[in-house]
């Protein structure tokens, strides 16, 4: 792709710059600078995205009568590439932008894209995902919640697990098997689920970082009317996958922002960290890991512009997403080691510790990025995809 802004974009960044300048919170960092929203940060965050929609700073690319800007996604780059020079506060939200909104974008009925995507952006409604189960992880299509049709409406009956923000979310992209005699990738049906109907019961698990971040969520006897199907009775597995697109190119090109912010957080702790009396960063074989990281999260900003030519095309995401997110995963857990290593015995102090590290945010954080080469798609499961889908290798 070409990387020279029109007088137009180049006004945009100009904007973005100023009004993140004079609107970013003062009290943001007392929150820390993890990727993954703190409970203690939702209400702040729902703001913060509040506060961008009305600025027009979200949903660039959306079409405008689904409450986007009509942009294309060169604009949402420079937007990005501005939060994260500033050290933005994230989205809450993300799982509606960045997955259910532009599904519903591309299959809604008109009636849905008038709907549901405006109050997802505004932050108005909260969504979650509801593809895994207890017995259906990477195999996704062996799922067995059930919905079974009953006049206008289809009965749902089952489990999901490791459903991020069920526990604050209005709404979920449900899939539910609705032919049991058909093969597998061929029976599946994809509802927008209101989490407030009866029968819908969310359970947090906490998680070894203390937070209940996902949950389990059961389904017993839910009614949900037929006018909630997405894209077709039998279609949701084409409708899901192209929900994992997206997140993929969410996890591969939006989160390399958090991890350009992430990234320039440990400089600047390396600079303030000691050894032997002098800085860490003057010492060559940590300046070296540092200029690693640094070099793999600019790699990771042109693996996503690859990513963005395709959308520039008019085409959807596609298998090359994975890329982007084993690549982040990978830079990303390095990091975070690389942060303990730092702070040598302090490491072993997290939040609450009188001379904890930044209030113990990085220990925090480090748990947490252990579950990235699991959420979103496997590490093995994304090797698969690339190997199969855009390297043409026989399947193993």
């Amino acid at each position: 792709m070409d990387f020279t802004l029109t007088p137009d974009q180049e006004a945009l960044r100009k904007r973005v710059r100023a009004w993140l300048s004079a609107n970013i919170p003062d009290d943001w960092k007392k929150f820390g600078l993890s990727e993954v929203p703190r409970p203690e940060a939702y209400d702040f965050l729902r703001k913060w995205q509040k506060a961008l929609h009305d600025a027009g700073f979200i949903g660039l690319t959306w079409p405008k009568e689904s409450g986007g800007q009509g942009l294309t996604f060169v604009e949402e780059m420079v937007l990005q590439e501005e939060m994260a020079l500033q050290k933005a506060p994230p989205v809450l939200n993300i799982l509606g932008v960045g997955m259910a909104g532009p599904t519903i974008v591309a299959y809604g009925t008109e009636k849905q894209k008038k709907r549901y995507p405006a109050k997802i952006l505004s932050c108005e409604e909260i969504w979650c995902q509801g593809y895994s189960e207890p017995n259906s992880g990477s195999d996704l299509a062996s799922l067995q919640t059930r919905a079974v049709k009953d006049g206008e409406y289809w009965v749902i009956n089952g489990q999901k697990v490791w459903t991020s923000l069920a526990h604050i979310a209005d709404w979920m992209m449900l899939l539910a098997r609705t032919d049991p005699a058909a093969p597998k990738h061929k029976g599946i049906t994809y509802f927008l689920l209101d989490m407030k109907l009866p029968g819908v019961t969310v359970k947090p698990l906490k998680q070894i970082t203390g937070d209940a971040e996902f949950n389990e969520v059961f389904f017993d006897n839910v009614r949900v009317h037929e006018s909630q199907i997405l894209g077709g009775v039998n279609n949701g597995w084409a409708v899901g996958l192209t929900t994992l697109m997206y997140e993929r190119l969410a996890l591969g090109f939006g989160l390399q922002v958090r991890l350009r912010i992430t990234l320039e957080s440990l400089i600047d702790m390396a600079k303030r960290m000691e050894k032997h009396g002098r800085s860490m960063t003057k010492d060559p074989v940590m300046r070296q890991k540092l200029a690693t990281l640094w070099i793999d999260t600019e790699a990771l900003k042109y693996t996503g512009a690859r990513a963005v030519t395709k959308l520039l095309r008019g085409e959807l995401p596609g298998p090359e997403a994975s890329t982007g997110k084993m690549g982040w995963v990978d830079t990303h857990q390095r990091l975070q080691e690389l942060a303990m290593e730092i702070q040598g015995p302090y490491a072993m102090l997290g939040r609450g510790a009188d001379v904890a590290v930044d209030n113990g945010v990085w220990q925090y954080s480090f748990l947490r990025s252990r579950a990235n080469s699991i959420e979103g798609g496997t590490t093995e499961i994304q090797k698969n995809i690339i190997g199969e889908r855009v390297l043409g290798l026989p399947k193993g």
